[in-house]
């Protein structure tokens, strides 16, 4: 039997699946051990002798124009900004919301851009 699952960490950290037909949770600090609990609770959920596939989807976590300036420590104008100009990452879906990005591609654009300020800073 197969089951899927959809793994994800949430604001706080933690890492959290669920199966997609709800028979099964799990929670951890980290993806590795809320995977191991995860097995666990399959196998008791299905029964030590039965085969069990389990299917699992990380899910991203992902960043719209706010989080994205949290993360900057800039206002939400300034992201606008910078996208206007073709100085921000491309976003993964835009929605009718608003934009989405990768958490992760946010991440390392304020990274870089902050490596770059600080090179500046040193010349002058």
């Amino acid at each position: 039997m197969e089951l899927h699952v959809e793994v994800r960490e949430e604001a706080d950290g933690r890492w959290v699946a669920r199966a997609r037909d709800g028979t099964v949770r799990a929670a951890g600090t980290t993806r590795e051990r809320c995977l191991a609990h995860l097995r666990r609770a399959a196998e008791r959920a299905r029964g030590e002798g039965a085969s069990l596939t389990l299917v699992v989807e990380v899910l991203p976590r992902l960043a719209g124009v706010a989080e994205a300036a949290r993360i900057l420590g800039w206002d939400k104008r300034r992201i606008i900004t910078y996208l206007n100009r073709g100085r921000f990452p491309e976003p993964f879906q835009a929605l009718a919301s608003g934009r989405v990005w990768l958490r992760s591609d946010v991440e390392r654009f304020a990274q870089e851009w902050r490596a770059r300020y600080r090179a500046r800073r040193k010349r002058t």
